[in-house]
C-alpha cells in the first residue's frame, strides 16, 4: 500500500490486487508499538488506515488472486483467478509471506480445527482451556500474551535453549501464573484420539513427554509465497525474490517490495521503505520508457 501511495503521488494509475486481507501479516497483531507515529495501534486498524489513505488518493482495489503475470505486446498481463486479465506497464510484487508449519503427521488436517496461527482470531475458542504455543520469537510472544489473558493454562515449547523475543515482550509474559515454558525441546508429533488433538509429543532432555492440551498455536516462522512469479524474478534458495533495496529484478518493469524479498529485517517500517523505493523506481522506468 505504500508503493501504491507513492505511485499515486507521482500521477500514476494504480490497482492493488489482494487475495486475502489488506495489510498482510500485521493485521494479526492486536497491539503494535513500533510503528512510527503511533504509541500503540492494532495491526488491523493500521491496515485500514493505509487502505483508506490509498483509496482517497485515487487508488483502485480488487479482491482476487493473481495466478500468473506474463509479458505480452510490451505490457504485463496479470491473470487473476476470478476476474478478467489486467494489463499494466509495470508491476510491483508485494506478496509477503505465509505461516510456516512443522510438516508433522496429521498437521494439515488439524489446521483450522485445533491448530491455529492467530490468537486474536481463534483464541476465544479456548477460554479457560489448555493451549500449547510452539515458538519463542516476537510473533510467538505477541500471540502468547493475548492467549494468556484468555486460556486457563498456556504451555510454551521452544526448540532453542533461549527465547528470541524482545526483552519487553518476555517481561510482559513470563512470570504469569498460567504460563509454563519449556526450552530446548524437539516437537515429535501431535497426540490425537479418534482424529481429535489432545496433546503435543515432544523431546526434552532426551525424555519423550506429552503436553496435554485442547489446542495448539504455531509461531515457527514465515515462508515466502513467490513460486507463481519465478518467471519474472529470480528466487534465492529459500524462495525469496533476489533484489536490492530498490526492488529491482531482472525485468526492468517488474519490482518487488516487502517481506517477499531478500532482506535482513522484516518489519512494518522496512516494508513501507521497500514500497516507497519500488514505486519511485517504477515511476523512473515509466519516464524512461516514454
Amino acid at each position: 500500500m505504500t508503493a501504491a501511495l507513492y505511485a499515486l503521488r507521482n500521477g500514476k494509475s494504480v490497482m492493488i490486487v489482494e487475495k486475502a486481507v489488506f495489510g498482510g501479516q500485521i493485521v494479526n497483531s492486536p497491539k503494535v508499538e513500533n510503528i512510527p507515529g503511533f504509541d500503540a495501534i492494532s495491526g488491523d486498524e493500521f491496515g485500514d488506515k493505509m487502505l483508506d489513505q490509498v483509496v482517497k488518493q485515487g487508488g483502485e482495489v480488487l479482491f482476487d488472486e493473481v495466478i500468473k503475470v506474463e509479458e505480452t505486446d510490451g505490457l504485463l498481463k496479470i491473470n487473476c483467478d476470478l476476474s478478467e486479465p489486467l494489463y499494466a506497464k509495470t508491476v510491483i510484487l508485494a506478496t509477503g509471506t505465509k505461516h510456516r508449519t512443522l510438516g508433522l503427521a496429521d498437521e494439515e488436517s488439524l489446521i483450522g480445527k485445533s491448530i491455529h496461527f492467530c490468537a486474536v482470531c481463534d483464541g476465544n475458542f479456548y477460554k479457560d482451556k489448555t493451549v500449547v504455543m510452539i515458538g519463542g520469537g516476537n510473533s510467538a510472544f505477541v500471540e502468547a500474551n493475548l492467549l494468556a489473558g484468555i486460556v486457563g493454562r498456556l504451555i510454551i515449547l521452544q526448540d532453542l535453549d533461549f527465547f528470541t523475543a524482545d526483552q519487553k515482550l518476555q517481561e510482559q509474559l513470563l512470570g504469569k501464573d498460567n504460563v509454563e515454558t519449556h526450552l530446548g525441546t524437539k516437537i515429535l508429533g501431535y497426540h490425537t484420539d479418534d482424529g481429535k488433538l489432545n496433546g503435543v509429543r515432544y523431546l526434552e532432555n532426551n525424555e519423550e513427554k506429552i503436553a496435554h492440551c485442547d489446542g495448539v498455536f504455531l509461531a515457527v516462522g514465515l515462508v515466502p509465497d513467490n513460486g507463481s512469479f519465478e518467471n519474472l524474478a529470480d528466487l534465492d534458495e529459500r524462495g525469496y525474490f533476489i533484489s536490492d533495496e530498490y526492488g529491482t529484478t531482472r525485468n526492468r518493469n517488474v519490482f518487488v517490495a516487502g517481506d517477499c524479498r531478500t532482506k535482513s529485517l522484516r518489519q512494518v517500517a522496512t516494508a513501507c521503505s521497500d514500497g516507497a523505493n519500488a514505486a519511485i523506481r517504477a515511476c523512473e522506468y515509466l519516464r524512461e520508457a516514454q
